[in-house]
């Protein structure tokens, strides 16, 4: 389509006031430090993927694994994998309302992984209580109302700009 089809409508500049939503449009004011605390939370386990991904292909590549395709295979999905909850932090860093669904479904995931280290007879144990932990600690986070407000996320039945008669 051409512009003259399709006209642009002039865009707010991104602030911290105005960074509510996804275009931008309705302000948030600034962004709490929860907010923050929980992009922190997600962006570090992102990195934790990230790392134990490398090390899984680097130890495919370079050592002597059981099956060496399985390896890198497992490597690289780990790094792919890491995208989502990298992503998510940048979101949440950026007050962006889309970015809450995958950092929830990142923790989500988190804790039936976190599980699973629990019952290793390991040194995966003390990997299981920090992941659990720093999943149930970025979900609260992430659905307190400050950050829910800060995201400018409405609630059900608040979807409309109008009053009801």
């Amino acid at each position: 389509m051409s512009s003259e089809q399709n006209p642009a409508t002039p865009k707010t500049p991104k602030t911290t006031e105005n960074a509510g939503n996804a275009e931008g449009t309705e302000p948030a004011g600034p962004r709490p430090r929860r907010l923050t605390y929980a992009a922190a939370l997600v962006a570090l386990e992102g990195l934790a993927l990230v790392v134990g991904g490398l090390w899984i292909l680097v130890l495919g590549i370079t050592g002597e694994p059981d099956d060496r395709q399985q390896a890198v295979t497992g490597g690289v999905t780990l790094v792919v994998l890491a995208l989502l909850p990298l992503l998510a932090a940048r979101g949440l860093l950026g007050c962006r309302s889309w970015s809450r669904g995958p950092a929830v479904i990142t923790q989500i995931m988190a804790l039936p992984v976190a599980y699973n280290l629990l019952q290793a007879d390991s040194m995966a144990i003390p990997a299981g209580i920090a992941l659990a932990a720093a999943a149930v600690a970025a979900l609260v986070l992430i659905v307190n109302g400050e950050t829910t407000r800060a995201l400018g996320i409405r609630g059900p039945g608040n979807a409309g700009g109008g009053e009801k008669k």
